[in-house]
Parts: C-alpha cells; sequence; structure tokens
C-alpha cells in the first residue's frame, strides 16, 4: 500500500526592493513553532480558492507585513516537494504603496541584498529563487 500524495500548494512570494537601494530586498524569518520554524523566506504566503496570485500576495502583505503594495510581473516559478506538502511557488516583482513593513505574521524581518541572503537558513522552495537572483537572471521588480 502506497502513502497519499502530499497535498500540493499553490504560494506567491514577493521580491520588494528597499526605499532608495534597490538592490536589497524584502526577507521575512518564520515564526517558531511551526512547520520550517525560523528558517527565511520571501515574503507572500498561500493563495485562497477562488483568489488570483496578484490578490492573494497583496492579501497576504496586508495581514503579515500591514503594508499595501503594487505588485508586478511574474518573475519566476517552481516546484518544491517537501516530505509533508508539495509547494508550487510564485515569485512576483512588488514595490511598497504604503506602510512600513512590520512583523505581524513573521519572527523578524530584514533588507539584504542577495549575497547577504546567502548566509541565511532559507526555506528549501526558495532556494533556486534565490540562486537565481544571486545569478542576476531576475529582472529588477516593477
Amino acid at each position: 500500500m502506497t502513502a497519499p500524495a502530499p497535498r500540493t500548494v499553490r504560494v506567491v512570494a514577493a521580491l520588494i526592493p528597499q526605499p532608495g537601494q534597490p538592490q536589497r530586498f524584502l526577507v521575512q524569518q518564520r515564526l517558531p513553532g511551526g512547520s520550517r520554524a525560523l528558517l527565511w523566506e520571501f515574503p507572500g504566503g498561500k493563495v485562497e480558492r477562488g483568489e488570483s496570485d496578484e490578490a492573494a500576495l497583496a492579501r497576504e502583505c496586508r495581514e503579515e507585513l500591514d503594508v499595501e503594495l503594487r505588485v508586478g510581473p511574474r518573475l519566476w516559478e517552481g516546484r518544491h516537494a517537501y516530505p509533508d506538502l508539495t509547494v508550487e511557488l510564485a515569485l512576483y516583482g512588488a514595490t511598497l504603496v504604503s506602510g512600513e513593513p512590520r512583523p505581524l505574521g513573521a519572527q523578524a524581518l530584514a533588507f539584504h541584498t542577495p549575497t547577504e541572503m546567502q548566509a541565511l537558513p532559507f526555506c528549501e522552495a526558495d532556494v533556486p529563487l534565490l540562486d537565481e537572483l544571486l545569478a542576476g537572471r531576475l529582472g529588477a521588480p516593477t
């Protein structure tokens, strides 16, 4: 008897440059106690049924960062299978429209360059997109 396949979730993330320092991007540390506790990731979250990627990203950043975003183009998409679930991850360029990011749904927030991000323990699903960012293959968000 085979085990059931892990569930698949659609997750969206934002590549948000720091105002005035476009080479630094916002990353967040996951809360302790949950899945992938204390690992770093790009801000975002799960897409709910009937919701567009862009609407989900704007909602998640309102709820977890207390900011309003302008969501730009999709920059990257990938898939990662964890033991407990499969993540379909899409990264969108985004800019802050209003608000100062606050860690409402995270342990910590920071703006880092891609090189600085290499020293942080990232969620496995985010590692390929971080590699693309480091290599300069992701366009600047609009």
